[in-house]
């Protein structure tokens, strides 16, 4: 018994890291969101440091995951996904995976009346797809300024400077996969009657 809890919690350093890294965070950033010290969340992500049900609270807020994801606990066989969502700039972020690394699902919503922000571009590793649910998105990439309408996809390398808010008053909705490590997911659609080849 005490063997499995050590390893568990030997584990969570390196999925606290992940974590972070995926969401392309700081960890001076982190400390001010949960209130943890740099150092405190280095040693944490190292091993060095012991994790608490203190520092694993916030830290699971903060990602808008649950504990049970923090620390790798044994599935109980309940089939339900129990979603938490977070909130960040006025966008609602709901995680669709469980598991941290590979690909990552997210929905997205900015909800009406969204401030209408002015663009502020990011770069950070990793590529992702979006695709619009309902509402028009508004993405800026790199020197490109477009408005992608619900049924509508787009996919670049996250090292593009970009951009997202709601191209309207009105809500926007939309489907996120993001790969830290460049991974690529593709859609393919059927041309129009016009666009095929003769």
């Amino acid at each position: 018994m005490d063997h499995d809890l050590d390893q568990a919690l030997n584990s969570v350093g390196p999925r606290l890291r992940t974590l972070r890294t995926q969401r392309g965070i700081t960890l001076s950033d982190l400390a001010t969101t949960t209130a943890i010290s740099v150092s405190t969340l280095s040693r944490l992500e190292t091993g060095e440091r012991r994790p608490t049900l203190e520092l694993l609270l916030p830290l699971a807020r903060a990602y808008g995951v649950t504990l049970d994801e923090l620390v790798d606990a044994p599935p109980t066989g309940d089939p339900r996904i129990h979603m938490r969502s977070t909130t960040r700039d006025g966008m609602t972020m709901i995680p669709l995976t469980r598991r941290p690394g590979g690909i990552q699902a997210y929905k997205l919503v900015f909800p009406p009346g969204t401030d209408r922000r002015e663009p502020d571009p990011r770069t950070h590793e990793g590529y992702e797809w979006l695709y619009v649910l309902n509402g028009r998105l508004r993405v800026v990439l790199g020197e490109h300024d477009l408005v992608l309408k619900a049924g509508e996809a787009a996919e670049f390398d996250t090292r593009v400077p970009h951009w997202f808010g709601s191209a309207d008053e009105r809500a926007v909705e939309f489907l996120s996969l993001f790969g830290a490590q460049g991974e690529k997911a593709h859609l393919r659609a059927r041309p129009k009657q016009g666009d095929r080849p003769a």
